[in-house]
């Protein structure tokens, strides 16, 4: 009888230990649980902060670049006035030369029909007969050479006059060919600027929303943490939770290219301009100081003219001389290096470096120095099929 009654004791106590213990198990499984659910939420969080931080360095370059191409913009309204007020003042200036051509002609016309009426000559040896004296001749003498030396500088001075005005309507040309190239840059600026606008919005919002939704998931993933906790403690198990300290892992690049596999000069020219991937600003005018350069600062222009100076190969800093660089090859011929050039707010508009597989490197007008695709889209649209070989393998 005893020892079945100790062995139905040690049954009973086995039995509540294993009820006992079976929540225990339990509940440290769901904080092991928890504490992985946290430390996933950590490196997220760093990661994200990662990508925050340089979104809000990329945002602080675009506003600067809106400011800076908004001022260019100011700056080329004032150049075009004072164009057009040169202009103005070259008109009036050619009207009144003009003038007094109109007025010569009238004289050098009578003077010609005078001589018609005389046979093609003037009567000066009539004149200086017909002095009744000595003083008088040589009063009538002095008048004489007066009016031919008069009849030579008038025209002369004729002769000049024209060449003057021809002088001026050349001038005048040029400076209504330099204001319809400087629209076409202003209308350019003013692309960009609105281009600019709108990728500063959309990084704003981007951010908000990044901020939002991990503030949002980490006070969550505390509240989940508080309540496993009191619920642990709650069974008189509380075992602790391990501290795990997230290791910081590296952002996200904003654009991921792959690098391409050459040599020589071509690959200094090419790959000097991937570490501005992701953290530069297209600025009208940039890259031709070193504060721009040290900012990532560039147009298309100043960008190709930076990148071929990496590699000691001084080229133009602007498309037009760009344009002009080099050996002209086909779109067959092309090869990593080469320059290609796209009309977009005129001919040859913005170049870029082809870099093989149908892609060139440039700075773009929203992204700054991005990787393109030139055989779809935009790229595809405007290439105008200009290539130009600055190296030759």
């Amino acid at each position: 009888m005893k020892k079945k009654i100790t062995l139905l004791l040690t049954t009973i106590m086995l039995g509540i230990g294993s009820t006992v213990a079976l929540p225990n198990v339990k509940a440290e499984e769901n904080n092991q649980q928890l504490d992985s659910k946290i430390n996933r939420a950590n490196e997220e969080i760093l990661q994200v902060k990662g990508e925050l931080d340089k979104l809000t360095i990329q945002i602080n370059k675009v506003n600067q670049a809106i400011t800076d191409n908004d001022n260019l913009f100011k700056q080329t309204e004032e150049n075009i006035k004072s164009s057009q007020l040169e202009i103005h003042e070259l008109d009036k200036e050619i009207s009144s030369i003009k003038d007094k051509i109109a007025k010569r002609h009238e004289v050098l016309k009578k003077r010609a029909l005078s001589m018609q009426q005389t046979g093609g000559k003037i009567s000066y040896l009539d004149v200086l007969f017909g002095s009744s004296s000595l003083s008088d001749f040589i009063d009538r003498a002095t008048a004489v050479v007066s009016i031919v030396e008069a009849d030579q500088s008038l025209v002369e001075q004729h002769e000049t006059d024209i060449q003057e005005v021809e002088k001026k309507q050349v001038s005048v040309e040029e400076k209504l060919s330099e204001l319809e190239e400087m629209k076409i840059e202003l209308e350019g600026i003013k692309l960009l600027i609105l281009e600019q606008k709108m990728q500063n919005d959309q990084l704003k919002t981007e951010l908000e929303k990044k901020k939002q939704e991990k503030t949002s998931e980490k006070l969550e993933l505390q509240q989940q943490k508080e309540a496993g906790l009191a619920a642990f403690t709650q069974t008189g198990n509380n075992i602790g939770t391990p501290i795990i300290t997230a290791q910081s892992t590296n952002s996200q690049s904003l654009v991921s290219t792959s690098v391409p596999k050459l040599t020589g000069s071509i690959n200094d020219v090419i790959l000097a301009g991937y570490k501005y991937i992701g953290n530069s600003v297209y600025v009208f005018g940039g890259g031709r100081s070193s504060y721009d350069i040290a900012n990532g600062r560039f147009d298309c222009s100043g960008f190709v003219h930076w990148a071929f100076s990496q590699a000691g190969i001084n080229v133009g800093a602007s498309t037009d001389s760009l344009k002009n660089s080099g050996t002209r090859v086909t779109v067959s011929q092309m090869q990593p290096g080469d320059l290609v050039f796209f009309n977009t707010y005129k001919t040859d508009g913005h170049v870029g470096i082809y870099i093989g597989g149908g892609k060139f490197i440039g700075s773009q007008s929203s992204t700054g120095v991005a990787v393109a695709d030139m055989t779809s889209g935009y790229w595809k649209q405007t290439f105008n099929g200009r290539v130009n070989r600055i190296i030759s393998k």
